[in-house]
């Protein structure tokens, strides 16, 4: 097959279709219609001679074969478009819209009192704050940068690591004057330890303990297992039992006293936290403002319990 101009033009509408998840939002990226990106999608598949999209009222997802395509075509189309950058090297004004998701915990402990700041830094971006389960689809929702903890799976998502942030086991004074404080981390068998689950295993998450090189397993038991945060930080001030939770949550309640580090010789073990994007190629200037402002956040997050710098 010989190559042309409009080769190029159609694999470009189909990654931003791909992308952004649907016609009118990548219409939106490339100044076109939603029908011209169809049209344009079209175009393409009679002259490959295979269909790329499945096309339904309410998603699209790509066939087999537009999968192989767009996995073996993405690299170059991100080759293409970081050169021009590069040559260009010309300042892109923020502005238009962004849609984010962030990890509550992120969202509540961290961010929440710096999004003001960022929205008059950047006047004429419109920003959408969004709270998915880690685990969700970017494309699908239409996210453009998602704020995710714990390690990210292989895919063709990009993530960069922002930090990592301790994991504190920690309980309430008023459960350790009526319980009493483990002296090791394998005296929590006779503790009642709240579980909180792991999103991704739809499992509680298991008690490790880092010294160093050294790990310890602890097959702890609780009454009450979680899978939100804030009732979890809540109940463990409460007095409700022993929790593992992230250091950039409850470090302040650590250091004010209304927590305890039971162990904090046993500090080692961190949690990272990620920003992730749903495509690899050149980000727009709105995600790369973003992206530059949270590792500002982070950096400023980064001290004491909290957290070091990925």
């Amino acid at each position: 097959m010989g190559f042309d101009g409009r080769l190029l033009a159609g694999m470009s509408v189909l990654a931003a279709v791909v992308e952004t998840g649907s016609f009118t939002r990548a219409g939106e990226v490339l100044g076109l219609s939603a029908s011209g990106v169809s049209r344009a999608v079209s175009r393409l598949e009679t002259r490959i001679g295979v269909r790329l999209l499945d096309r339904t009222t309410r998603a699209l997802h790509l066939t087999g074969e537009g999968a192989r395509l767009y996995q073996l075509a993405a690299p170059h189309l991100s080759g293409i478009e970081n050169a021009a950058n590069t040559v260009a090297g010309a300042a892109v004004a923020v502005r238009g819209s962004l849609r984010v998701s962030l990890n509550p915990l992120f969202s509540q402990y961290v961010m929440a009192a710096r999004l003001v700041q960022f929205t008059e830094r950047y006047p004429e971006l419109d920003l959408t704050v969004l709270q998915l389960p880690d685990v969700g689809d970017l494309v699908a929702e239409g996210v453009d940068v998602a704020v995710r903890f714990g390690p990210q799976p292989a895919s063709g998502m990009s993530s960069r690591l922002l930090l990592e942030t301790r994991v504190l086991t920690v309980a309430a004074p008023s459960y350790i004057k009526r319980h009493g404080c483990p002296k090791t981390p394998t005296g929590l068998t006779e503790h009642n330890c709240i579980q909180f689950i792991d999103p991704r295993r739809g499992k509680p998450y298991p008690w490790e303990f880092h010294r160093g090189k050294e790990i310890v397993h602890v097959a702890t038991r609780g009454r009450l297992t979680l899978i939100d945060v804030d009732t979890l930080i809540q109940t463990c001030l409460a007095g409700g039992g022993v929790a593992q939770m992230l250091a950039l949550g409850v470090g302040h309640l650590v250091a004010s006293g209304a927590l305890v580090d039971l162990f904090p010789d046993w500090s080692s073990e961190t949690y990272p936290l990620y920003a992730v994007r749903p495509s690899r190629r050149l980000p727009s200037a709105a995600v790369e403002a973003f992206l530059g402002f949270c590792r500002e956040v982070c950096e400023s997050a980064a001290g004491g319990y909290a957290a070091k710098l990925g």
